[in-house]
């Protein structure tokens, strides 16, 4: 009798470890997937695609013309862990059959949370599957204000392009931009998301007189901001090449941190002499900085050999540089990152100031400090105006090759 005890034991065990259940199996199905976490009240909905690659069930994560891979998910018990890209955060899902519930958590320091959502098969409307048609076109340029729950107020603009009910666009901020969003006009009310894996956001807005708006920004289990808008296509933010700069007295940077195998690496070491060098701030945790880094890594590649370093300091949401290494890591091998990343301390924006004390202050994650031959700081870029943002993503690239040109073609 023991011995079938133990027997029926091990198999009980062998089949949770394999994923195979008395209800359900787990399997996601190819197709769209409508997920929609539940948070202030609000439904935060974005789609997700399944489809099989190699034999693998692969997901994607789209928000308008982007898709974000996701391909790393296991069985845990009676649910499914579903690790997001190269965030620490997860999506921990019970399915059956068309149905799937359970909760986003985020996992990096000071910022976990969790809260919960349902997911439908075949479902690719992100919000109305037949919505009323729209009264109120939101196409063109917005010069936005933000307030936040203190009261403190941050300028941007928002750029939205409609097609009847639908609409895709974004925020430009001073700091970044809230990258793709993606929603619908229902009557003459707009409905904007986008979730990139580690953060969720929900825009509504209605026309108010004079051709104003006045809506509220939903990030999350509990941040809410408001926001109003005037068209103007004249909008502009302040310059992003003159935020952040050298204190007087200064001319370059002196640093040194330990890279991803625990070398010391300073900017004075001899790979750097002579060289053009691009410092870029950023987190595995940043969004801004994953756009960026997704530009830089295959241009590194490319020019490297024109006598270009790049070196990534990495301001992570962990408790030290053990527990930073493996999100540094899982970063640099998706992007395929050749360049040098070191670990520079916490994701705390005056943490980074006192890390590198020539700089007035640090305003955003990323920020990029272009260095010439001579060691000498020649340019310091605040933010990021990524591919969500359109022209404003291509007037980047344009400026970002002509800089580049310039300090390469420079002799020492």
């Amino acid at each position: 009798m023991r011995l079938i005890l133990l027997l029926a034991l091990a198999t009980t065990q062998l089949l949770t470890s394999c994923g195979s259940m008395t209800s359900t199996d787990n399997t996601i199905k190819p197709g769209p997937w409508r997920v929609a976490l539940q948070a202030q009240g609000q439904e935060i909905p974005f789609i997700m695609e399944a489809e099989e690659q190699n034999g693998k069930t692969v997901l994607y994560l789209i928000n308008a013309d982007e898709r974000i891979l996701v391909d790393e998910f296991h069985q845990e018990g009676d649910s499914l862990r579903i690790r997001l890209h190269i965030f620490d955060a997860d999506l921990i899902a019970k399915v059956d059959g068309d149905k799937m519930a359970g909760r986003f958590t985020r996992n990096d320091l000071d910022y976990r949370y969790s809260v919960p959502f349902t997911a439908e098969h075949g479902n690719a409307a992100r919000f109305e599957a037949k919505p009323e048609p729209a009264s109120y076109t939101y196409t063109g340029k917005w010069e936005v204000t933000f307030t936040d729950p203190d009261g403190k107020q941050y300028p941007a603009i928002g750029v939205f392009e409609q097609k009847d009910n639908r609409v895709t666009g974004t925020f430009l901020t001073e700091t970044g931009d809230y990258r793709y969003l993606e929603g619908q006009v229902e009557g003459d009310e707009l409905k904007v998301s986008t979730f990139d894996g580690n953060h969720a956001y929900l825009f509504t807005a209605k026309p108010t007189e004079g051709d104003n708006l006045s809506g509220h920004f939903y990030s999350g289990p509990s941040h809410h901001e408001t926001w109003v808008a005037k068209r103007n296509e004249n909008a502009e933010l302040a310059n992003a090449n003159e935020l952040t700069f050298l204190k007087p007295g200064y001319e370059s940077l002196e640093f040194t941190f330990q890279d991803l195998e625990g070398k010391q690496v300073s900017l004075s070491d001899e790979k750097y002499k002579g060289k053009v060098v691009l410092v870029q701030l950023l987190g595995s945790w940043c969004p801004n900085c994953m756009d960026e880094t997704q530009f830089l890594a295959p241009y590194y590649a490319k020019n490297k050999d024109r006598g270009l370093e790049i070196i990534g300091l990495g301001f992570e949401r962990t408790k030290g540089y053990e527990q930073a290494v493996p999100r540094l890591n899982k970063m640099k091998e998706r992007f395929d990152i050749e360049y040098d990343l070191l670990y520079a301390g916490s994701a705390d924006k005056e943490a980074a100031a006192q890390a590198l004390p020539a700089l007035n202050h640090v305003l955003s994650f990323p920020t990029t400090i272009y260095i010439d031959r001579q060691g000498k700081v020649r340019k310091i870029h605040t933010g990021f105006s990524g591919p969500g943002t359109g022209k404003y993503y291509e007037e980047w690239v344009a400026d970002f090759n002509k800089t580049m040109d310039e300090l390469l073609a420079e002799k020492i």
